[in-house]
């Protein structure tokens, strides 16, 4: 049977998404083959595109750092999955195909009756919120917090948790996407218009308490600037290495994948070493699964139980299909997108229930 998935063969723009025609994968010892239903779109499959993302393999890769999909089939010693069962998984890399093989222990079951696209952006960009804003910056009911993009995939994200937590919330975002910020709880301030430091600084008398950046660089330092004495910044990405969703530099076709950290790094101890107290605390996803799958998988399970509850309700920007790709990182490229972009198969929905 043939299958599709997305290949990168150079590293570079859009235009090195390929969509490739193969053999369709068979499950190893202790895999699972699982059915596409819908794969994240998101700024690290962009990165890693470019070549700049830590986690950048070499090529050629498919990119896709999250997925829900049906169970197809099981391979040896595989245990407590059940073709038809539906699941989410984190791989990183591999997801912008129709069918992935993927250790069993790299799956979640994800209730019945929950829309795939909505359920994915749990899987990368909601686990991403939650544990920044509870394991990071460890919030309290009554702060404040300032979210940079926070029309974005992680910042609508952040609103929504950081309103079940209490807190209250201003975001950075484009004009256009002001409205959702305030839909979901924030003061928007126009980032384009505005010195969100002096803004902040207006807004609170003093600042807030917890800064979420995923911009990386010198805007970790800016940041900084906008906390109260005692506050943190939650650092999560380097997104600055960007320009309309090409390298800033301009200079792609390498794989470059330790360049921006090391700048990154300095920022951090920087935060340490300097007078008034503001901590910069880096978060990463990948690392903190490696370190602590069992973390993962609850706060991910706690997520979908929230999910089915209506009490958080993920929106999606827009839908491709699969063999869209290039399209959707165009969009994503473009910049003040709401919310997250999905790539979906062509099959039968998860509320369905059909497999």
């Amino acid at each position: 049977m043939k299958h599709t998935r997305i290949v990168v063969n150079h590293y570079g723009g859009p235009e090195e998404l390929q969509a490739l025609e193969e053999e369709c994968p068979e499950p190893k010892n202790g895999e699972v083959r699982v059915r596409v239903l819908a794969a994240g779109v998101s700024l690290p499959d962009v990165m890693m595109r470019e070549g700049v993302h830590p986690e950048t393999p070499s090529l050629p890769f498919t990119p896709g750092w999250d997925l829900v999909g049906v169970v197809k089939r099981l391979g040896g010693g595989v245990s407590g999955f059940e073709p038809g069962q539906i699941v989410a998984a984190l791989p990183i890399n591999g997801a912008y195909a129709e069918f992935v093989c993927l250790p069993q222990r790299e799956l979640v079951p994800v209730p019945s009756g929950l829309d795939a696209a909505e359920a994915v952006s749990l899987v990368l960009n909601y686990i991403t919120a939650y544990q920044m804003l509870h394991r990071s910056g460890k919030v309290r009911s009554g702060q404040r917090v300032l979210i940079h993009g926070a029309a974005g995939g992680v910042g609508t994200a952040l609103l929504q948790l950081g309103r079940l937590a209490g807190l209250k919330m201003y975001g950075t975002c484009s004009s256009r996407g002001a409205s959702a910020v305030s839909d979901l709880g924030g003061i928007p301030i126009d980032y384009q218009q505005l010195d969100f430091v002096k803004e902040i600084q207006r807004l609170t008398g003093e600042g807030v308490d917890v800064v979420f950046d995923g911009i990386g660089g010198a805007h970790i330092w800016r940041s900084r600037k906008a906390l109260r004495r005692g506050g943190r910044v939650v650092a999560y990405g380097i997104t600055s290495t960007l320009r309309g969703g090409r390298l800033a530099s301009g200079r792609s076709g390498g794989r470059h994948r330790f360049r921006s950290i090391a700048v990154f790094g300095l920022y951090i101890a920087g935060g340490w070493l300097l007078p008034g107290r503001k901590r910069v605390v880096p978060y990463s996803i990948q690392w903190l699964k490696r370190l602590k799958p069992a973390v993962f998988r609850q706060d991910l399970i706690a997520l979908f139980d929230l999910q089915q509850q209506q009490k958080i309700k993920p929106l999606v920007a827009q839908r491709f299909p699969l063999a869209e790709a290039r399209q959707a990182h165009e969009l994503l490229g473009k910049g003040g997108v709401t919310g997250k972009i999905v790539l979906v198969s062509n099959g039968p929905s998860l509320q369905s229930g059909a497999v």
